[in-house]
């Protein structure tokens, strides 16, 4: 679930995307007339507000794509880089390039696309901003406190305020909406415009607006992505489906094919350390689903056998694993205890046994100490080393 990058796209691919997304950014700015700095600055004296619409309306459909698609599961939203809040040098620097906006006319996005398109003004606004990030490099050893200081962290509003992100996108679209119906009302009457829209603008203005909020009584009125998933494995009729496999047939493969399965200990990690199956991985039940663990169920290579204290949740498991994957899944038959007792502890054969019974036990005795032979070879390769999550940075900062 994301990032694209590396993912899907390969680094050096990446940066001919980002080279055919600049290209489409900047035509759209241009054709907004958002090279012209009478439209820029308007937002200020009241008598156009087409700015603050097109960042506001850029902002909300962002952010109601980002909430569906990590509801749906095809976004990661942990990995969603969240820049630090440094609320005092935000302060500064937001007062900084609010006066170099009305001064100078551009913001530095805006800027560039005046320049390509040959505008005078803007080159002189970028040399501008040149010297500006000159002076900051030059006496940064003086404004490194203020610029570190009141750190805030990685904060999202919607945390900080309590409240979930459904609630937070619904109250943001609707201040958005505000504010259009608003500022609109403000330009009217700085332009004197008496004009009034006709019926069926008003009518296609309000579906646009009913959008968003439409999405998110969807997002809450339907279960996530991960939430559909234990919803399944919690159907008695989506357990019974699990195929699973003997002591015998495991201590078999463990002892003679070993690199071809991944035994999954589903028990916590305290319970895992207390005891645990030879050559098993431990991946909690309760963490089946977070991405580190993903590709154990994507691939094709290994068959995966789960095991717990109790044969549902391996059930249970089977479901998760087999909808998020399609790779090659059993579980135990028996539980963790059956088995050390049966396939690995050591047995003598009673007297009265028959040869069968006395195959049997020399068998399981046979099975069991190759089986932690190889555990004792192999204990460096037992855990599978986790995959370092990094989070996407970017944006404007």
């Amino acid at each position: 679930m994301g990032p694209l990058v590396p993912d899907i796209l390969s680094n050096e691919f990446s940066f001919v995307v980002a080279l055919v997304i600049g290209i489409a950014f900047g035509f759209v700015l241009e054709q907004a007339g958002f090279s012209t700095t009478k439209k820029l600055v308007g937002l200020f004296y009241g008598y156009d507000f087409t700015v603050l619409k097109v960042f506001f309306t850029g902002g909300i459909v962002a952010m109601i794509g980002v909430v569906i698609l990590g509801h749906f599961g095809i976004l990661d939203l942990d990995l969603i880089y969240v820049n630090p809040t440094f609320l005092r040098s935000a302060l500064i620097g937001g007062g900084i390039m609010g006066a170099g906006f009305i001064i100078g006319g551009f913001c530095p996005g805006t800027s560039i696309c005046a320049v390509a398109t040959g505008k005078i003004d803007a080159f002189w606004f970028i040399i501008g901003s040149l010297i500006g990030i000159l002076i900051f490099m030059e006496f940064y050893p003086s404004f490194e406190k203020t610029y570190f200081a009141d750190n805030m962290g990685n904060l999202r509003m919607d945390k900080y305020l309590g409240m979930s992100q459904e609630l937070f996108a619904t109250l943001l679209t609707a201040l958005a909406i505000l504010a259009f119906f608003f500022t609109q009302k403000i330009q009217n009457k700085v332009r004197n415009d008496q004009s009034v829209y006709p019926k069926e603008k008003k009518i296609r203005y309000s579906i646009f607006a009913a959008i968003p909020f439409i999405i998110i009584i969807i997002v809450v009125l339907t279960p996530s992505f991960e939430q559909h998933i234990i919803n399944k494995a919690n159907m008695v009729e989506n357990q019974k489906s699990a195929k699973e496999m003997t002591a015998d047939k495991l201590a078999i493969d463990l002892a003679n094919n070993y690199y071809q399965i991944n035994l999954i200990d589903l028990r916590s990690p305290e319970k895992y350390k207390e005891y645990h199956l030879p050559l098993s991985i431990n991946i909690p039940y309760d963490s089946l689903q977070n991405r580190e663990w993903k590709n154990y169920f994507k691939q094709k290579y290994k068959t995966n056998i789960f095991y717990s204290d109790s044969i549902d949740i391996a059930r249970k498991a089977y479901v998760i694993a087999t909808n998020i994957g399609d790779a090659e899944t059993y579980i135990l038959h028996e539980n963790i205890s059956e088995f050390k007792k049966q396939n690995l502890d050591t047995h003598v054969a009673p007297v009265s046994a028959t040869k069968e019974e006395q195959q049997l036990v020399e068998f399981r005795n046979e099975t069991a100490r190759r089986i932690l032979d190889l555990e004792n070879k192999l204990k460096n390769q037992m855990q599978p080393a986790k995959k370092e999550i990094k989070k996407v940075k970017g944006g404007c900062s």
